[in-house]
């Protein structure tokens, strides 16, 4: 099982920590370190600059969202920053939510399925640099009794076929990842319950692909922090585990609070959401259960962390993105440099 990290999003406060963080991580022979967006900072940008600055580490988005760009822009992008790395890019996509998609970028968020798999396949088509045409239910290229013409990407990427990811959390979403994907991103995984949230619906897709899960990539997103305390540790956790599940998206669309559901958590996830959307932020964060907050991240002393990773692995995880808690620098690498060491302990190196 390979490691990566993730920065998050840019401009939250720890900018330059984010950096030297990333540098440890290439230093230390993490394989991948990934970038997000939201309605702040942008992923490439922070990737370019990651890149820049690291030797042997890939960069990737998690996630390109798919509502803020043309599926031509995204392989100008895709080509550009493999070349500038020198083939160390990773592109990671995803459809967002209603709130972003419709309120940032003035997109609908509706057929998220259907754009998604035309998405990737004007992608991939650029990618190879043929002349673009496509005729599809959301995309025309060109566009019909108008001066466009067919155009083929003028940048010669490093590698034709870059690996593409994407953001899936529900069924459907996973299924489909699994049939045209090279990786799945996944978040809030709980290795008891992989097989039965994430796994068979991927391999359904691969099945449906005529694939087999050889080489497809299983990448969770799991936090990381290290200390004696477990109880202690989850708790800095809440906040963040109340805003997805009761914050994210709407009442009836939140694809974080159905995930909870799924892991059996159905009560404690409509509390969640009850005391979050009312305004009760602490509330919420105190009605996450503590069992859902230690199933889904990595907690404790290097031993006990060397566990989940065993269990992660054991589940099916090919690359385990780890998120390293720390209110400081040195905390955040001291919990970087332990992630290495518990990969050690439980022989996944």
């Amino acid at each position: 099982m390979r490691l990566g990290i993730n920065l998050g999003y840019w401009g939250a406060g720890m900018d330059g920590d984010n950096l030297a963080v990333a540098q440890e991580a290439d230093r230390l022979g993490y394989d991948v370190c990934w970038a997000a967006e939201a309605y702040g900072s942008d992923a490439p940008t922070v990737l370019s600059w990651v890149a820049a600055q690291t030797e042997s580490i890939d960069v990737g988005s998690a996630i390109l969202q798919i509502p803020a760009r043309q599926p031509a822009m995204t392989a100008m992008t895709a080509a550009t920053l493999d070349s500038l790395s020198g083939g160390r890019f990773r592109l990671g996509l995803g459809v967002s939510g209603p709130q972003v998609s419709e309120g940032w970028y003035g997109v609908k968020f509706d057929k998220p399925l259907a754009r998604t798999r035309e998405y990737v396949e004007i992608v991939r088509k650029a990618m190879t640099r043929e002349r673009l045409t496509y005729e599809g239910e959301h995309w025309t290229l060109p566009l019909p009794g108008g001066p466009g013409k067919p155009i083929k990407l003028t940048v010669h990427p490093e590698r034709e076929r870059i690996p593409l990811y994407i953001a899936a959390i529900g069924p459907k979403n996973l299924e489909q990842t699994g049939e045209i994907a090279d990786g799945a991103l996944l978040i809030f995984p709980s290795a008891e319950h992989l097989e039965d949230t994430a796994l068979r619906h991927i391999r359904a897709g691969r099945e449906k692909a005529g694939l087999t899960m050889d080489g497809f990539d299983v990448c969770p997103t799991v936090p990381l922090a290290v200390g004696d305390d477990v109880q202690a540790l989850a708790d800095t956790f809440r906040p963040y585990t109340a805003l997805y599940v009761g914050g994210m998206g709407s009442r009836k669309q939140n694809f974080y609070n159905q995930l909870a559901q799924r892991m059996g958590y159905e009560k404690e996830a409509a509390e969640i959401q009850d005391k979050y959307l009312s305004g009760d932020k602490a509330g919420a964060a105190a009605a996450v259960p503590h069992e859902l907050i230690d199933s889904t991240a990595l907690l404790g002393t290097v031993d006990r962390i060397a566990d989940g990773m065993r269990a992660y692995a054991d589940a099916g995880v090919t690359t385990l993105t780890l998120a390293p808690a720390g209110f400081t620098l040195e905390e955040r690498l001291t919990a970087l440099r332990a992630g290495t060491e518990a990969l050690e302990r439980a022989g996944l190196v």
